[in-house]
């Protein structure tokens, strides 16, 4: 994800991860330092947090046929259940904030919370941004001097729909409803349907009120798994307000592509896309939910189109691309400096693919999976833990260079692990055990810093899926 509004020339270009500002440290795999934190997986009511309904309107009927059976392709022989588990305890002890804790954080905004929380919308929590040190960003995420809390205002929608994924593939229910009620509340208070791409704390002042593809795509998709997980009806009719605008405002009626976000700076004459924002998963639950909708082409035609920005280069993808297929600056001028590698953003694409993957073995996901493994494979001549990795790859030399770094970062690491899910055991064996050997100066796996909010979440998805914990609901 990147900035929804025009950057000021100071900030392009100036982060590692997805928001332009801060940066993100890279970091390479160590000797493991198990930790002992583990939660319960089981999906349980929680009391106090169960969020009412937005609307009175009925519910539509799942029109899924008789539940099928799930099979999955083998992961790693070192997978391991309770390594993920232990990730996320670590990242939501650092990386999640209570509107209690944010009253205490914040208190010269705290009176105004009830204007966009009220009861409806309680208990609440939220994914923190990292820290922002420079620009818009540090004016806007800014408030009081809360100690290492002072430019953590800010949350971003992508991290909220991170976010209740992971509380739900954890069966985290609490942290699931507080999260769902902090877009709820928001998405309600802003009226599109949508969340807001950018918010302060619990704050009505939404620095930027556009809405982000990705993070409404991912939002929705916890919604539907947990309702089919507890059968509670209000998780797919909240869904269902969420795919009517996405339908509206986020698919390109022309090619079925996914626009990039909701207002026009992203639907021009010649769109920019990004890939890392094709969620394959999401479209075939929303088909499942939402027959009305032609859901199965967008998931054909964002395949097509994948496929064909792949076999355009040298088989990696481009931060964003045009609808030719062809790598381009997004219209903010975000990635100025990176939009032809593989890089902030399309550190995203093995995930989501080696995910439709997992659960559904597409053989379109086999193939892209295969090309970007063998890709790495040959750089790396067979091991995961060589310094090929570092580099952000062009998509075509003849746009621009490869970009080189001084260590291989976590979230890196861990997505080129996933390229190995469609075959190469191998590799994927090897990754694996590096990935969950992961440790840094703070003896965790992550690394729980200001400024590290994109790699934990991100390293924290990947080790959740390559490690067993995205178990598939019967039926979907």
């Amino acid at each position: 994800m990147t900035f929804k509004k025009i950057l000021l020339p100071a900030l392009i270009g100036s982060a590692f991860f997805l928001g332009a500002c801060g940066d993100d440290t890279p970091i390479t795999p160590n000797n493991p330092t198990p930790s002992s934190v583990f939660i319960n997986p089981s999906l349980s009511s929680s009391s106090g947090v169960t969020p009412l309904p937005t609307s009175s309107a009925p519910v539509p009927v799942s029109s899924s046929a008789a539940p099928v059976v799930v099979n999955y392709p083998p992961l790693a022989a070192g997978a391991n259940v309770a390594y993920a588990r232990n990730n996320y305890a670590h990242w939501k002890s650092y990386h999640v904030f209570s509107i209690e804790q944010d009253m205490a954080l914040y208190p010269s905004i705290a009176a105004d919370f009830n204007i966009v929380f009220s009861a409806a919308f309680l208990p609440a929590s939220r994914v923190v941004w990292s820290n922002q040190s420079t620009g818009y960003c540090k004016q806007a995420c800014s408030v009081d001097d809360a100690v290492d809390n002072k430019y953590r205002a800010c949350t971003v929608s992508e991290g909220m729909g991170y976010g209740m994924l992971l509380a739900y593939f954890n069966g985290d229910v609490e942290t699931f409803n507080r999260l769902w009620n902090y877009t709820r509340a928001f998405r309600n208070y802003e009226g599109t349907g949508l969340m807001p791409w950018i918010t302060m704390s619990f704050n009505y002042a939404t620095p930027d009120n556009s809405s982000a593809t990705d993070a409404d795509l991912d939002i929705a998709t916890s919604l539907i798994l947990m309702y089919y997980n507890t059968g509670n009806a209000m998780y797919l009719q909240d869904a269902l307000v969420l795919l009517n605008a996405l339908w509206n405002l986020e698919v390109n009626p022309a090619n079925l592509l996914l626009y990039s976000g909701d207002t026009d700076l992203w639907k021009g004459a010649d769109p920019a896309y990004n890939l890392s924002y094709f969620s394959p998963v999401a479209l075939r639950l929303f088909a499942i939910v939402d027959p009305a909708h032609n859901w199965m082409g967008v998931l054909d035609a964002m395949y097509a189109y994948m496929q064909k920005v792949q076999d355009a280069g040298t088989g990696v993808f481009p931060d964003w691309s045009n609808g030719a297929g062809v790598a381009v600056n997004p219209p903010n001028n975000s990635a100025a400096n990176t939009y032809w590698t593989f890089n902030k953003e399309s550190v995203r694409v093995p995930w989501r693919i080696a995910w439709d993957y997992y659960w559904y073995q597409d053989p379109r996901a086999a193939t892209i999976l295969a090309k970007l493994n063998t890709f790495i494979s040959d750089k790396a001549k067979g091991d995961p833990n060589d310094m090929a990795l570092a580099v952000n790859y062009s998509w075509n030399l003849d746009v621009g260079k490869d970009k080189n770094n001084p260590s291989v970062s976590s979230e890196w690491y861990a997505a080129w692990c996933a390229t190995g899910i469609a075959g190469n055991a191998t590799w994927l064996n090897t990754c694996t055990m590096g990935m969950n050997n992961t440790v840094h100066t703070n003896g965790l796996p992550l690394w729980n810093s200001k400024t590290s909010y994109f790699s934990d979440i991100l390293f924290t998805m990947y080790s959740g899926l390559l490690n067993g914990l995205f178990v598939r609901p019967a039926g979907i």
